[in-house]
């Protein structure tokens, strides 16, 4: 294994297509729930332990040797909001293909024959971590810090927000990124005995209902 590996995947500039997605920040700014670094935060911290998690999980299961297709399926579960399954499966795509050039494997060859439309984000971030041989506890870190990253950016873009006070904001997260990186390779370890259905389960309807009112907006910056 070798660390810098992680960099290069976590990486912002790996052309994975996050760039043009907000992590619903575009939809929280305009509800208001987003307008400045403190609310930044609340948003972020909720997402860390919702959608991060989860994401976390998912991936770190993948890195275990878990069924793709089993992985999958559970994502699919956890996301009621179809433009949010779908936005999940166009990063999922975009990301394989960026992976296959950098790291090719077998496994990420079979997993774009099984899905040729997509598979979900964190089963691809997991296999691709997986292929670059790095371990459960790297997927799940880059997963839980990619459910807040997203939004931190979209921010300065969409508030002109200094970018100082939004990495501040990362950087004050740090510790609980930790922790629920933690939580998430203690879950895909107990899925891997027990079953997909032991992977969390962490909902955010108030995410899923602005998802779904962000992809029906005739104008948007950012695609989800």
């Amino acid at each position: 294994m070798t660390r810098a590996a992680l960099l290069v995947l976590a990486d912002g500039r790996f052309p994975a297509g996050g760039h043009a997605h907000s992590g619903g920040a575009e939809a929280a700014v305009k509800a208001g729930r987003i307008t400045d670094a403190a609310t930044l935060e609340e948003f972020c911290r909720g997402r860390l332990h919702t959608a991060g998690l989860v994401a976390g999980a998912l991936a770190a299961a993948a890195v275990l040797g878990a069924d793709p297709g089993e992985l999958d399926a559970a994502a699919d579960a956890r996301t009621p909001s179809p433009a949010l399954r779908s936005a999940a499966r166009r990063l999922g795509r975009q990301l394989l293909r960026a992976a296959r050039v950098t790291w090719p494997s077998a496994e990420l060859d079979d997993l774009a024959r099984r899905f040729p439309k997509g598979a979900h984000q964190p089963v691809v971030l997991g296999l691709a971590a997986r292929a670059a041989g790095l371990a459960p506890e790297d997927a799940a870190h880059c997963a839980a810090y990619e459910s807040v990253s997203g939004p931190a950016t979209a921010t300065v873009r969409l508030l002109s927000l200094d970018p100082f006070d939004a990495t501040a904001v990362l950087a004050r997260l740090a510790p609980e990124l930790d922790r629920v990186a933690d939580s998430a390779v203690e879950a895909a370890r107990r899925a891997a005995r027990e079953g997909a259905d032991a992977l969390p389960a962490a909902s955010a309807p108030v995410l899923e209902v602005m998802a779904e009112a962000h992809a029906a907006w005739p104008v948007r910056l950012f695609a989800s």
